[in-house]
């Protein structure tokens, strides 16, 4: 049987997964018109988010389900594979870094960015949206505004990233991100972390959400099947050739 702190862990999620739908769904819907109306314009969507943030971006493409047009910006030294795993924390803390790989990404002007960091204080998140701005592309944050609300920018004068965007979503967990403290002592952190749950649920409410929009305009949407099901892989394929001027990771 699990403990009664596993109990308050899934509790807290649901609490918060709650709170996420009733408060931030207007945003979320408004960013998925934003989608839709890019989109048909031509133009092209992005997901990035650095460290354990990234799982956001990687929740959002090729898989079942997910919309087929949708774009991860990924680099090697920010993500969780690399080694020693300290690198990407200090890759996130370098100054004008963001603005070299944004310039090297294929983002366009027109086009939309939706950018994960849980606090949005570190030059990285900043600096990726600010970049991304000057070029034209429009930048919607998921933030924990918990967490954002109680911090400075890392760099004094930067804005944070919840000032640097066009507009944020907040994912309505906690500071710190851990949910469950299991002892008095200062010295014993919480656990139970939350963001990545919080974002993935945002990313594929965001996903939902743009399928009911283009489902008004056509009876067929650029969602992937799973390839375990007859014919997936197959129809996956078709997909990527469909869309492959809107698609960046192949």
């Amino acid at each position: 049987m699990l403990s009664n702190y596993a109990r308050q862990y899934f509790d807290t999620v649901q609490g918060q997964l709650e709170r996420l739908f009733q408060e931030q769904g207007d945003l979320i819907h408004r960013v998925a018109v934003e989608i839709c109306e890019a989109f048909h314009a031509g133009h092209n969507i992005f997901t990035f988010g650095p460290g354990h943030a990234g799982m956001f971006a990687e929740e959002m493409f090729y898989r079942a389900g997910g919309l087929v047009f949708t774009n991860p910006l990924f680099h090697p030294g920010l993500s969780t594979s690399v080694r020693p795993i300290t690198l990407s924390s200090d890759l996130e803390l370098v100054p004008g870094f963001p603005a070299v790989f944004v310039d090297e990404s294929p983002m366009r002007e027109g086009d939309i960015l939706l950018l994960h960091s849980v606090a949005g204080s570190t030059p990285i998140a900043i600096e990726t949206a600010l970049r991304a701005r000057e070029k034209g592309v429009k930048v919607f944050a998921i933030i924990c505004m918990d967490y954002a609300s109680k911090l400075e920018p890392v760099i004094p004068g930067e804005p944070m990233l919840y000032e640097a965007c066009d507009a944020y979503i907040d994912t309505c967990g906690v500071f710190g991100d851990a949910c469950v403290k299991m002892s008095s002592n200062e010295y014993v952190p919480a656990v139970g972390p939350t963001s990545s749950i919080l974002a993935s649920m945002i990313g594929n409410l965001i996903t939902v959400e743009v399928c009911s929009i283009l489902l008004s305009d056509s009876p067929e949407l650029p969602v992937f099947k799973s390839g375990h099901v007859d014919g997936g892989t197959e129809y996956n394929f078709k997909l990527l050739e469909q869309y492959k001027e809107h698609i960046f990771y192949m």
